[in-house]
């Protein structure tokens, strides 16, 4: 704009986040623009959190991924962040496997048991006597 185009009662600094006589806006759509990607990076952060303890059950291979999935999801949907910890819990620590030792013990009485199905020949040493005395 020249000084010639400028009202007479103007100032001659006009500042540029005032709006332009064709329209735009250039505070305005900058504005739009941060707050869309805002937006997007403060659910891309947040579906990334939630999926902390899935990942972690994931890269460990945990018996209870099943588990750690459904309360991550629990959390995801309720907003309530004891599930969420609680996936945390499950995901970090590997529970005793309590059942393994009872399967063993099953096992071991399992292949005894079979050893003594087996039933031995009958020996006759009776007759193999009574055949040398005549």
């Amino acid at each position: 704009m020249s000084n010639a185009d400028l009202h007479p009662m103007a100032t001659g600094h006009i500042p540029s986040y005032v709006t332009q006589a064709d329209g735009s806006d250039f505070l305005l759509t900058f504005m739009f623009i941060f707050t869309v990607l805002v937006i997007v990076l403060i659910g891309v952060g947040y579906f990334t959190l939630h999926s902390i303890p899935e990942k972690l059950a994931h890269e460990s291979n945990h018996p209870q991924f099943q588990l750690v999935g459904i309360l991550a999801l629990l959390a995801l949907f309720t907003h309530n962040g004891l599930f969420w910890v609680a996936a945390v819990l499950v995901a970090g620590f590997q529970f005793p496997d309590v059942a393994a030792p009872l399967r063993a013990i099953a096992d071991a009485i399992r292949s005894l048991g079979s050893e003594r199905s087996e039933d031995p020949l009958p020996v006759q040493p009776a007759e193999t006597t009574v055949q040398q005395e005549q």
